[in-house]
C-alpha cells in the first residue's frame, strides 16, 4: 500500500500537527497480508476527536490485538481537505499514512447527528462509494457505533454495520469471522449474513422498510431466515474485566481535554425523562477502587498530564468518590496534579472533597437545574428542588468560589412563560446569595453564567413521542430570556435553534433521510455543528428539492400505536417503561433513583451484575 506524501502540503495549512500521526504514545506496527486494517474515524477535527474517550479506549483494544492494526483518522479542516482535493490526496490513516480506502474496515463514531454530513464527506475524499449498496468486494466495511447508532435510520443506507452496546465484546467476534473470510474469494452479503447472529451487531441492508400512506412507517422486517427481527445490544458486566487503556495518546497541539480521563462507572440510575445517554447506557456499572488507584498510576506516568478527570454520566453518584479523590490528592498533590469532578449533580455534591479539589488547581462550579421551576423540574424527573441550588451555592460562595455556571434546556414539554421567568429567578438568587455571603469568605468578582440549550426529542426516552417546539416558538423564548436575565453579574449564552432544529430532525428520522443527506453532501454541506459552516437556508434548499418535510419528523407528535424507525433495536429499557415515564411525566410525578427502588425499566431481565 502506497503512503500519501504530505509533506509540502503541510507548510501550507493550518496546525499541520493535527495529521503527523506520530505523538507520545501512538502506534506503529509492521502489515503483511495478514493483517486486519481498521480505520477508526472521527467525524470532526482532530482537537475535538483526541479528546474523545470512547477513541482512546477502542484505539488501544484494537492494537492489543496481535493481527489488528487501529489507525486513527479526523475529518481534516477545510484548508486541508482543499489541498488534499487539489493535490488528489486519498483520505489517510494518520499512523501509516496509507489511504483508507484499502483498509479491512472504516469505523466512524456517531456522536452527534449534525456529523452525519462529516462522515459522508470523508467516505467521499477516501473514494469510498457513499452507498453501501455500490461498494464491491475490495471496499472496506462501514461499520459504526456510539450513541446515534440506536437509531442509525437516517444513515443506514450508507453503512455496512452498527455496533450496539459497547464494542470491547462485539468487535474482537466480528474480526474474528472476518478473520475467516480475510484473502478467500466470498461474497460480501455471506459475511454479512453470519456477524448478523452476534448479539449487538445490526446489518441495514439485511432488512426491507414499508411504509403506510401518511409516510409513518408500516413494518422493518429481515430479508433472510435467520437474521434477528429484533438486535438487542451489548452490555459488559464487570467493568473491573473489561480493557481499559493503561497509557492515552499525548498529542502536539492543545486539544478540548487536555488531561487523563479515568472512567469511573457506565450508566445512570437517576432516570431523567429528557437523557438519552441515561437510557441507552443502563445499567450501572461500577469500577473498584483498587482498579481505579492502578489505572490512574499508569496513566499520570505514562501521559505527563497534570489534571485527571472522573468521567462518568454523574459522578457524585459514585459510591467510592470520596475514597477516590482523597486517594488522588494524597498520591499526587506533590506533583500538582489537578482533579476534575465533572457532571456533579445538586443534591448530593460533597463540598468536603471540592474544599480539598480547590487547594490543588482552583475552577468554577457547573449544576444543571435544566428547568427554571419545581413544576417542570418534576416533569423531566430531575429530582432536585430549589433548595439544593440555594444550599449548594451559599456553601460555595462560603468556601471562596465566585465563578458558577447554570446549565437549562428550553423547549421541555408543557413549558410555559412562568417556567422561563423561573430560569430568571433562580439565576438572580444565585446573585443574592454571593451578596449575602460574609465578604471575607466569598471569592471576589462573582460571575454566573446562565446557558439555555434547546430541548431535542431523542429515541428510547419518554419523550421520544413528543413534539420538538418550532423555531418560532424557540426564538420566542430565547428572547424572552435575553430581556428577562439583564444583570450585570449574569452572562446568557444560548444555542442556535436551526441546528437544534436539524438535529432533532435526524434524531428521529427514517432511511428516507438518506437522499436528504447525498443530495446536500452535494451542495456541500458539511461541519454542521459549527456555527461558521452551517447553512440553513441551503439546508431548507436540499429538503425541498428531495421533497423532503423536516417538520414531519421533529416537530410531529407521535401516538403510542405508530410504528418507529428504532423499534426493531433493543436497548433493554422497554417500550411499557417509557410510556409510563412519559404518562407520569403528563401527572408531574416523579420516579425515584433506581438504586432506591427498582423502576422496573427492564433492564435487569436477564442481567446479573449491574445495579437496576
Amino acid at each position: 500500500m502506497k503512503r500519501v506524501d504530505i509533506e509540502d502540503i503541510l507548510y501550507t495549512v493550518e496546525k499541520p500537527g493535527r495529521y503527523l500521526g506520530n505523538e507520545l504514545n501512538s502506534v506503529h506496527k509492521t502489515v503483511d497480508e495478514n493483517t486486519i486494517r481498521f480505520a477508526f474515524c472521527f467525524p470532526d477535527i482532530y482537537e475535538i476527536g483526541m479528546s474523545h474517550l470512547g477513541m482512546q479506549i477502542l484505539y488501544f483494544f484494537l492494537n492489543k490485538q496481535e493481527n489488528v492494526f487501529c489507525e486513527r483518522v479526523f475529518a481534516p479542516a477545510t484548508d486541508m481537505e482543499d489541498r488534499m482535493r487539489r493535490s488528489n490526496i486519498p483520505l489517510f490513516g494518520l499512523e501509516s499514512r496509507e489511504s483508507i480506502e484499502e483498509f479491512d474496515f472504516v469505523g466512524f463514531t456517531l456522536q452527534y447527528e449534525l456529523s452525519y454530513t462529516n462522515i459522508l464527506n470523508m467516505l467521499n475524499l477516501a473514494r469510498i462509494p457513499l452507498f453501501s449498496k455500490d461498494r464491491g468486494e475490495k471496499h472496506p466495511y462501514i461499520i459504526v457505533g456510539g450513541p446515534c447508532a440506536y437509531n442509525p435510520e437516517p444513515i443506514a443506507d450508507f453503512v455496512d454495520i452498527v455496533i450496539l452496546g459497547e464494542a470491547e465484546e462485539v468487535l474482537p467476534e466480528v474480526l474474528e469471522v472476518y478473520e475467516k473470510y480475510k484473502g478467500r474469494h466470498y461474497k460480501r452479503e455471506d459475511f454479512l449474513i453470519e456477524v448478523s447472529s452476534i448479539q449487538g451487531v445490526y446489518i441495514p441492508s439485511l432488512y426491507t422498510v414499508e411504509y403506510n400512506l401518511d409516510g409513518t412507517l408500516k413494518a422493518v422486517k429481515p430479508k433472510y431466515e435467520g437474521v434477528p427481527e429484533r438486535v438487542q445490544k451489548r452490555i459488559i458486566e464487570d467493568m473491573d474485566e473489561v480493557f481499559y487503556p493503561d497509557k492515552i495518546i499525548v498529542p502536539f497541539i492543545d486539544t478540548v481535554h487536555d488531561r487523563v480521563m479515568l472512567e469511573v462507572f457506565r450508566g445512570c440510575t437517576r432516570g431523567c425523562r429528557f437523557c438519552q445517554a441515561g437510557m441507552i447506557y443502563r445499567p450501572i456499572r461500577e469500577k473498584g477502587l483498587e482498579r481505579l488507584q492502578e489505572l490512574s498510576k499508569s496513566l499520570l506516568k505514562n501521559t505527563g498530564y497534570e489534571e485527571i478527570s472522573l468521567a462518568s454520566l454523574s459522578t457524585s453518584d459514585f459510591s467510592n468518590l470520596d475514597k477516590l479523590v482523597r486517594h488522588l490528592i494524597s498520591e499526587y498533590e506533590k506533583d500538582r496534579v489537578g482533579i476534575s469532578l465533572p457532571s456533579l449533580r445538586l443534591d448530593n455534591i460533597t463540598f468536603e472533597i471540592m474544599e480539598e479539589v480547590q487547594k490543588i488547581r482552583k475552577s468554577g462550579l457547573t449544576f444543571a437545574p435544566e428547568a427554571g421551576s419545581q413544576r417542570l423540574r418534576d416533569v423531566i424527573n430531575k429530582g432536585i428542588t430549589e433548595e439544593d441550588l440555594r444550599n449548594a451555592v451559599e456553601k460555595a460562595f462560603s468556601l471562596g468560589w465566585s465563578s458558577v455556571k447554570l446549565y437549562f434546556m428550553i423547549g421541555l414539554p408543557t413549558e410555559t412563560n412562568e417556567d422561563l421567568v423561573g430560569i430568571k429567578e433562580l439565576a438572580y438568587m444565585v446573585v443574592d446569595c454571593y451578596h449575602r455571603t460574609d465578604k471575607e469568605k466569598r471569592g471576589k468578582g462573582l460571575n454566573v453564567t446562565v446557558s439555555a440549550s434547546n430541548f431535542v426529542p431523542k429515541p428510547f426516552t419518554p419523550f421520544q413521542w413528543v413534539p420538538q417546539n418550532s423555531l418560532e416558538e424557540i426564538n420566542k423564548k430565547q428572547k424572552t430570556l435575553v430581556d428577562e436575565l439583564r444583570h450585570k453579574k449574569i452572562t446568557f449564552n444560548y444555542h442556535d435553534a436551526k441546528t437544534s432544529f436539524l438535529e432533532g430532525v435526524f434524531a428521529r428520522g427514517d432511511r428516507r433521510l438518506s437522499k436528504v443527506l447525498a443530495h446536500a453532501i452535494e451542495e456541500g454541506c458539511k461541519f454542521d455543528g459549527w456555527g461558521e459552516h452551517f447553512n440553513f437556508d441551503r439546508w431548507m434548499r436540499v429538503f425541498e428539492e428531495t421533497a423532503v418535510d423536516p417538520s414531519f419528523y421533529a416537530n410531529r407528535s407521535r401516538n403510542y400505536e405508530e410504528i418507529l424507525p428504532w423499534d426493531h433495536i433493543d436497548v433493554g429499557v422497554t417500550k411499557e417503561f417509557l410510556i409510563r415515564e412519559n404518562e407520569k411525566a403528563k401527572e408531574g410525578k416523579l420516579t425515584v433513583d433506581c438504586r432506591t427502588n427498582c423502576s422496573g425499566c427492564g433492564i435487569n431481565q436477564g442481567f446479573i451484575g449491574g445495579v437496576c
